[in-house]
């Protein structure tokens, strides 16, 4: 009986902590990263200067790089060299592969909101973005208003539509949707004819003007639709590893790398092909850096 007893209190001991060890685990990205000796960074192919493709399996970006730099810090905490591994993601599932632990950060163009925060996480705001549309130079398109009857092209699983909508009710305007897989897509569809205008983050549609075959043939127009802060995005509830990644970002700032970093990307001729943006960094971008935070997006809504 007493064997009996002991072995029932064995079995459920194990029993009460499994799914403990099991949380742990989950949300323990640090652990696995030292384990696998490995970093699963989450990239975009036409994220603007934000995060692109070079060709050949090679990604680079405002945002790669500064992953770059947490990665640096990832392997002191974690005392090993690590390799890292791009893991191509949309927009459509990238929220899921760093939920699920697939991609261990996501270094792209995601916006930082509050339904998204109750999935994952996100590290403090290094870039503000202002959506606008692009449309052909000689659309006579110049804002929300003129968009009546008109198709506008977005890419599926972003925000933005959601704002144009409610901007064009306000107006009395209705316009058709076509949705890009991702934002090379969207582009084309304005390229092609088959959209009149391509909504999207304003360094996203000056980066794809700027790769065009006739760049003088598109513009930027019309009134800032939203304001929206992006983020690197990782698992929820791992503060081990939200620390590294603001820690890091805030040396960046202190020590004026951040600006750096920025106009080398935004400002200056990029690879592959030596294209430059000339964006400067908006007074919400810098107000960001200043003051940095891990905000929603709805928070900069009420201002």
């Amino acid at each position: 009986m007493r064997k009996h007893l002991l072995a029932m209190a064995a079995v459920t001991a194990f029993v009460a902590s499994a799914p403990l060890c099991a949380t742990a685990q989950t949300a323990d990205t640090l652990t696995r990263i030292k384990g696998s000796g490995t970093v699963n960074m989450g990239v975009r192919d036409s994220s603007g200067v934000l995060s692109y493709s070079l060709g050949d399996g090679k990604y680079a970006g405002y945002h790669v790089e500064i992953c770059q730099h947490i990665i640096a810090n990832i392997e002191k905490a974690v005392g090993r060299k690590l390799s890292v591994k791009y893991q191509l993601v949309n927009s459509q599932n990238r929220i899921q592969l760093v939920e699920n632990g697939t991609v261990d950060m996501e270094c792209g163009s995601t916006t930082n909101t509050l339904a998204r925060q109750k999935d994952v996480a996100f590290a403090l705001t290094t870039y503000v973005e202002e959506v606008r549309l692009a449309v052909r130079s000689n659309s006579g398109i110049a804002s929300v208003k003129n968009l009546g009857g008109k198709t506008v092209a977005t890419t599926r699983g972003t925000t933005s539509v959601q704002t144009l909508r409610r901007q064009a009710r306000a107006h009395g305007v209705e316009f058709n949707e076509a949705f890009g897989n991702d934002h090379a897509d969207s582009f084309q569809l304005l390229e092609t004819g088959r959209a009149d205008a391509f909504l999207m983050d304003g360094q996203i549609l000056a980066g794809h003007i700027a790769h065009a075959k006739n760049p003088a043939d598109f513009k930027i127009v019309g009134e800032v639709l939203s304001v929206e802060p992006i983020a690197i995005m990782f698992q929820k509830d791992d503060a081990a590893f939200k620390k590294i990644a603001d820690d890091t970002i805030q040396d960046l700032q202190q020590s004026g790398e951040l600006a750096k970093i920025y106009d080398k990307w935004f400002m200056q001729a990029t690879p592959p092909k030596n294209t430059r943006l000339g964006l400067p960094p908006s007074e919400t971008t810098k107000a960001a850096w200043a003051s940095l935070n891990d905000k929603p997006m709805e928070d900069y809504s009420k201002k």
